[in-house]
């Protein structure tokens, strides 16, 4: 056997085909063999010098076998750097082992050569080239080339690329082998559970549906009955199964196609994009992603654009509409009425008239009521008659005679919510009879909330007290934490009265 084909142990080395002889197992790759051209031998080699003396081996008979001499085609035919003998092994090892292993094919031609060598020359050659899938020189009378390259000359080329090749390789450090990732996860993809190097998931949609199929079996002559000639029930169960499981792997093929096509494995990418977009934007984009399935990937982003625009364009006239009913007609104005509107949304719930004398307790010790009537002008539509006129009661035909009306405009009602205690654990609420000590000195309000927090009345009064003195201290506002510490009860009891205390205004939260 004089062809031996062999793969090197790394790539881009001389390897390629090996050619050796029959009788002495000499390397006759480089220069002139014999090969026997009867059928007896097949692909027998001899270098010149066995050939010169007659020695043969296995079936070869040299006086009767025909014989031809075969030289090297180290000569430039399509390029001038690739010679003739290259072209050829280009070609042999695309048929064995297929275009695109061309890591594979480089091996096969040997001299060096690298797959992206190899890839480059096949496609500006042969696929690119004016008579595909012919190259420019194909012609057996076009020795365009060869004329102007010699021989001597190519081969001396061709010696001198190995070596330098070759000594590069020596000289080059050692290549540490690629590690494929051995699971799934995070740190070798953006999405857990996808194998890049398969373009597969590890749960695929219809996961189960080989199980219908994998225990069936189809013998040749099966399902036909021999008698009618037709088919089996059983033959026919079995194709329905086999076109259902069909079309889930139809189904599984179209999906993954969705995912690739739109980019979707760009995690991180399309969460960043996402955070971008306020929540309509977001709520919109989720509601037209079915329509992705049908559109192409470019479309769908054009899609997606135009309905953002579109939203935005709705949000635009609806603001525009607004600013028209309350008389806004330049930008400027409509700017400060929306940073208006933010503010007044930022607030809490309206204050009644304890609240509002706790909240200027908080940014300015309170000024002398009887000094400075503008403090009385600010606070007369808040304040009860009594205070406005400095009277310990109010006086009765002015109570009735304003009818609700200040200044011939009506007052502002505020009306505000019943505070709602949220009772302790495992407690019962107290029942209070007519005759506990200090509970007419309560309001509903109040003995509701000592009912369910389980606090006599004396007890809450004196607790009241101490809290509005120190409040008082610390104009108007107090820390809860320390509201907590001068109840001198249950940490949750004095908790929840300070909550109710800074709901009905007696004091502000610090």
């Amino acid at each position: 056997m004089g062809l031996i084909k062999k793969k090197t142990a790394s790539r881009g080395t001389e390897g390629g085909v090996k050619y050796v002889c029959d009788v002495c197992s000499s390397d006759i790759t480089s220069t002139v063999r014999i090969r026997c051209a009867s059928s007896v031998c097949h692909e027998y080699d001899l270098c010149v010098p066995c050939f010169a003396d007659g020695k043969s081996s296995r079936d070869h008979d040299p006086r009767t076998h025909s014989f031809q001499v075969i030289e090297q085609h180290s000569i430039p035919i399509f390029t001038e750097d690739w010679g003739a003998d290259e072209e050829l092994a280009l070609l042999e090892g695309a048929e064995t082992y297929g275009l695109g292993s061309w890591a594979d094919i480089a091996d096969h031609i040997g001299g060096f050569r690298t797959k992206d060598e190899v890839r480059d020359h096949y496609i500006d050659t042969y696929i690119n080239s004016s008579k595909f899938p012919l190259p420019e020189h194909a012609s057996p009378h076009d020795t365009t080339l060869s004329d102007q390259v010699p021989r001597d000359v190519f081969q001396a080329r061709k010696k001198r690329r190995i070596e330098e090749r070759k000594e590069a390789a020596k000289n080059a450090p050692p290549a540490t082998p690629k590690q494929k990732p051995t699971a799934s996860v995070p740190a070798c993809h953006e999405v857990q559970g996808y194998m890049p190097g398969r373009l597969e998931f590890e749960t695929e949609y219809f996961n189960e549906a080989e199980e219908a199929v994998q225990h069936m079996q189809f013998e040749p002559g099966d399902g036909v009955n021999p008698r009618t000639g037709e088919s089996e029930p059983e033959m026919d169960l079995k194709m329905t199964i086999m076109e259902i499981y069909n079309s889930r792997l139809d189904a599984r093929v179209e999906r993954k196609k969705i995912i690739f096509e739109h980019k979707l494995l760009e995690y991180r990418k399309n969460a960043t994009a996402d955070k971008k977009r306020t929540k309509e934007e977001r709520d919109l984009l989720n509601k037209a992603k079915p329509f992705a399935r049908m559109m192409q990937h470019d479309d769908f982003e054009e899609f997606c654009k135009g309905l953002t625009y579109e939203q935005n364009l709705r949000q635009a006239i609806a603001q525009l509409q607004e600013w028209r009913n309350y008389r806004i007609g330049d930008i400027e104005s409509g700017l400060k009425y929306e940073q208006a509107k933010q503010q007044r949304q930022s607030r809490g719930p309206l204050l009644g008239q304890f609240d509002r004398l706790a909240t200027n307790r908080l940014g300015k010790p309170t000024p002398p009521f009887e000094t400075g009537s503008a403090v009385v002008a600010l606070t007369a539509p808040e304040l009860p008659l009594r205070l406005q006129h400095g009277l310990s009661t109010p006086p009765p035909d002015k109570s009735n005679g304003t009818n609700g009306t200040t200044n011939g405009a009506p007052n502002q009602q505020f009306t505000k919510s019943k505070f709602v205690v949220q009772p302790l654990p495992n407690t019962v609420p107290l029942k209070f009879n007519e005759n506990t000590a200090d509970l007419h000195l309560l309001s509903e309000e109040e003995k509701e909330v000592c009912s369910i927090l389980r606090i006599m009345p004396k007890p809450y009064l004196s607790i009241k007290a101490a809290l509005m003195a120190e409040a008082l201290k610390q104009g108007g506002s107090i820390k809860k934490k320390v509201a907590k510490e001068i109840c001198k009860i249950d940490v949750n009891k004095g908790g929840r009265l300070c909550d109710f205390f800074v709901h009905c205004g007696w004091i502000g939260r610090a």
